[in-house]
């Protein structure tokens, strides 16, 4: 039976996807300010530079799959309030969809967006129908990261656009040591002290670990079909934002 990571363990695909939807069942409530306590909530300046070189115009569809609490569905609707757009948020998690649904209720925000739960590799929407997919720290949880591309590829109108914003490959080595003594030691803390979930958090650092580097994921959209990819770090590859045209 074939295998993948889960984290640095390995399990069968139909197990990890099981085991990804039980971690974000779990931090659901408290994502959103782990999220700022891990990062110093610098991950906030990464989603405002990667809404602000969004390419939008009036009526687009935009698709932000592993949307879950919808902070940058947020984003995108508040920066782009003027351009009525067709937002809908697809996550695998229900309880994560729960949270951003009742998030944007109580900002009194009920129009512009529609919450579906689903899967990446097999997203429930038409061929050639989105005209902006984003995805923001949830690739690398995808079961199959190939299948979750060509499904993006699929949904995306000719000349729609595919935006990820992912941790990444850090370039300094010095850099890379602090972050890792950083990730390692601290974050599963964090996790335990603050959601009252360790490994959680554990599975989360180790899945940065796994991800594929820059490179590599520039290799892997051009597979899935996408004609043109270009990238951008952040903090010296802390994160990275790849855009690619279908």
């Amino acid at each position: 039976m074939p295998s993948t990571d889960f984290g640095f363990e390995k399990v069968s695909p139909q197990e990890k996807t099981k085991r990804v939807r039980g971690v974000f069942e779990s931090v659901a409530s408290r994502y959103d300010v782990m999220n700022d306590l891990m990062s110093l909530c610098i991950h906030r300046l990464w989603k405002h530079d990667m809404v602000n070189q969004l390419p939008l115009h009036p009526n687009a569809n935009v698709l932000d799959v592993a949307g879950g609490t919808g902070d940058i569905s947020f984003l995108i609707h508040k920066k782009y309030r003027h351009l009525n757009l067709n937002i809908t948020i697809c996550d695998l998690t229900p309880a994560m969809l729960e949270v951003g649904r009742n998030r944007w209720i109580n900002q009194g925000q009920s129009q512009g967006v529609e919450w579906v739960c689903g899967n990446a590799e097999q997203l429930p929407l038409p061929d050639n129908s989105i005209d902006l997919y984003t995805i923001a720290f949830g690739l690398r949880n995808v079961t199959h990261i190939e299948q979750a591309l060509q499904e993006a590829h699929r949904v995306l109108k000719p000349g729609g656009t595919f935006v990820c914003l992912e941790f990444s490959d850090v370039k300094s080595p010095l850099l890379g040591k602090l972050y890792d003594f950083y990730s390692f030691s601290l974050l599963p803390w964090l996790g335990e002290k603050v959601a009252n979930d360790r490994e959680s958090y554990q599975y989360l650092v180790e899945s940065i670990r796994r991800f594929p580097n820059q490179e590599k994921l520039v290799t892997l959209l051009k597979t899935a079909g996408m004609q043109t990819v270009s990238w951008q770090n952040f903090l010296n590859g802390i994160s990275c934002l790849h855009i690619a045209k279908k």
